[in-house]
């Protein structure tokens, strides 16, 4: 197991798989929020389910709209159980604490899209500003 520190967060602490692209992440833009996968063409992503996973994503882009979308997916039970970013925004934030979602960001060890991989179980738990990475688990 690795820990990786990072700046607190919202959220509750929570566990699962891990989901990890480069790409930055809009929820008005990159998803069907029908169907629960990531739908832009050009998303790393692109036809995965991200429903129950930890999503590791570079940065949140998009405005308020983004926001009420996190709120909307969790209500219907198609939402992450987390999203760790590089470098989050203030709407995306309210997002999350309006769904009840975990995000954190901030990583003191470097870029998160690298030191974290898809598949991997990964504890998150925002409060304590701290994500811990299972490794072969």
């Amino acid at each position: 197991m690795i820990v990786l520190a990072c700046h607190p967060g919202i959220g509750p602490k929570v566990e699962g798989e891990a989901l990890v692209a480069r790409d930055n992440f809009s929820a008005r833009y990159d998803l069907d929020r029908l169907a629960g996968v990531f739908s832009r063409p050009s998303h790393a992503l692109v036809g995965q389910s991200y429903v129950g996973k930890i999503l590791v994503l570079n940065t949140a882009k998009g405005g308020v709209a983004t926001a009420w979308m996190l709120h909307e997916m969790a209500s219907r039970g198609l939402a992450p159980l987390a999203i760790l970013f590089n470098r989050a925004n203030t709407i995306l934030g309210q997002g999350a604490a309006l769904a009840d979602m975990a995000m954190v960001d901030r990583f003191e060890d470097g870029d998160v899209t690298t030191l974290i991989r898809t598949g991997e179980r990964v504890t998150v738990d925002p409060d304590a500003g701290r994500v811990e990475v299972h490794r072969g688990a």
